[in-house]
């Protein structure tokens, strides 16, 4: 169906002129901390959007986005909530952006999809690989479009890059190496503020656990660094996974499939007596046909981006740009007989305009949920200490009960999925 009309606004300045009120997506942004507010910032930038609602648990950075919406729009229009259900029960809200710790991407994608919300949600696509069937599943059973916050593929050397790979450009491709960052950033100083204490006024801190097991808060366990935890996050691998192996596998048209084993190592976090993530890991994982690949976290043996290497040369990718053996290949030409992979005028954009059309998204949930199944291995291997095993078509792992458990967790009453 096409988005709802928004008729409560009608300014209109600069670019924002050539869409009328009406024809304006509606959209929420739900977690607006840190990522939150870049992605408040983005749909803000985007005239075909209306940002109408912003949700947080945080009152401070509900205030602060809350501010910043209305300051862009010049009037006092955005609503401010601190749960997300207010958000999902307004008939007139098109679009969710979810920006959230990973242990509440199950329970709220499946909520939104339930309420009939299309979603914007950040990478990885779940904490699990339980909750990122259940995300992948809502998605399709109440027909809503879906865009995975893994924004490289939206960016003209990723793209060109995968098509080289495609292509043959290479040949024949045997091995993939992906550098990840290492270690945990103490972006705020909360490593040794471990120990139990009253949570801040300003942060309904139970709520914010939602789904994760009961612990008693301290500032080393929320917001930021909340990812060096495993109940919350899966460390530098999973908060990157969705970033270079999505490009990894985008290259090998391996969208749709997965790999047959899959074996990790790590070294564990002795920062915080909070922390319990990787800080270092190699996750080697091998696909049928024979490609290997390397996804590196802390170590020097592996270049930040991903790189391809095939029978007859090399292409590699990373924000910082891209390169290749031979170095000729940087100024291929695509002609009209090959692959040639989706032009994105822009992430945000372009989870804007397939609400509109209705058309998949570049990222979309069954893509998103197989680009972060290494990661959800490995860790299960890592944490086990042995190879694991995998059926890439059932999606399942094979002869290893203990580790099949732990491809799902249970979740804390009330929540569920």
């Amino acid at each position: 169906m096409p988005p709802r009309s928004l008729n409560r606004r009608t300014f209109l300045t600069g670019a924002a002129a050539a869409w009328a009120p009406s024809e304006r997506i509606a959209v929420a942004c739900i977690g607006t901390g840190w990522q939150g507010g870049n992605n408040v910032q983005s749909i803000l930038e985007e005239p075909g959007a209306q940002l109408v609602a912003v949700c947080d648990l945080d009152a401070t950075h509900l205030a602060e986005a809350q501010a910043i919406v209305n300051k862009k729009y010049g009037d006092t229009g955005c609503a401010a909530y601190r749960e997300f259900e207010a958000v999902l029960a307004r008939p007139d809200i098109d679009a969710v952006v979810l920006s959230v710790p990973d242990h509440w991407h199950g329970v709220l994608s499946v909520s939104a999809a339930r309420a009939g919300k299309d979603i914007y949600g950040e990478k990885p696509l779940a904490h699990n690989f339980a909750e990122g069937v259940a995300i992948r599943d809502a998605v399709a059973r109440y027909g809503r479009v879906w865009q995975t916050g893994s924004w490289q593929r939206s960016v003209a050397e990723f793209r060109f890059a995968a098509e080289l790979v495609r292509n043959g450009r290479i040949g024949k491709v045997s091995r993939v190496e992906v550098g990840l960052p290492g270690g945990l950033t103490d972006w705020d100083k909360t490593a040794t503020l471990d120990t139990p204490a009253l949570p801040p006024r300003t942060l309904d801190y139970d709520r914010w656990l939602g789904p994760a097991p009961f612990a008693p808060y301290c500032p080393a366990r929320v917001h930021k660094t909340w990812r060096w935890n495993l109940d919350y996050g899966g460390g530098m691998l999973m908060d990157w996974i969705g970033h270079h192996v999505d490009i990894a596998h985008w290259g090998l048209g391996f969208d749709e499939t997965g790999p047959v084993e899959v074996e990790g190592t790590g070294e564990f976090s002795l920062a915080s007596r909070v922390w319990n993530a990787p800080e270092k890991f190699r996750v080697r994982a091998t696909y049928a046909g024979g490609v290997s690949m390397l996804i590196s976290g802390g170590y020097d043996d592996v270049a930040r981006g991903a790189k391809w290497r095939g029978e007859e040369g090399w292409v590699w990718v990373d924000r910082a740009g891209i390169d290749a053996s031979p170095r000729s290949l940087l100024n291929s030409r695509l002609g009209p007989n090959d692959t040639q992979l989706y032009r994105s005028p822009g992430h945000h954009r372009e989870f804007l305009e397939c609400v509109r059309s209705r058309r998949r998204t570049l990222t979309p949930a069954d893509v998103a949920l197989r680009s972060a199944t290494p990661g959800y291995l490995g860790l299960i291997s890592m944490l086990l200490g042995r190879k694991v095993r995998w059926d890439p078509a059932s999606e399942t792992i094979v002869g290893d009960e203990s580790a099949s458990r732990m491809l799902s967790r249970p979740l804390r009453a009330p929540w569920r999925l």
